[in-house]
């Protein structure tokens, strides 16, 4: 299962790579990765046409568990689904940007 940190994760997604979040709704809410499109893991093989095909994408949660899980079944399909390890955990205590709120943000 390919998997990259939270530093490697955040130069990706600077240079474009989609980011997908498998937390619950109330999870995304607080605190997500800027323009990570939230998919909780119970969806995302029913919403599998919904992530970013063409191309590598970014499977965060909170701590890498369920992004894991999340990119396998991605990965089953075809995806060039990435595990970013630590999750959104990691990404904060790293000091990367986060954003609050129901949308995506920038």
């Amino acid at each position: 299962m390919p998997e990259i940190d939270v530093h490697e994760a955040a130069r990706r997604r600077d240079s474009g790579t989609p980011v997908v979040d498998v937390r619950e709704p109330h999870e995304y809410v607080e605190a997500h990765v800027p323009g990570a499109v939230l998919i909780p893991l119970g969806e995302v093989m029913a919403r599998a046409e919904e992530v970013p095909s063409g191309g590598e994408v970014l499977i965060v949660c909170k701590a890498g568990g369920r992004s894991r899980r999340a990119a396998e079944e991605l990965r089953s399909r075809g995806l060039d689904a990435i595990n970013v390890a630590g999750g959104t955990d990691a990404w904060i205590a790293a000091g990367h940007r986060v954003v609050s709120g129901d949308e995506p943000g920038a």
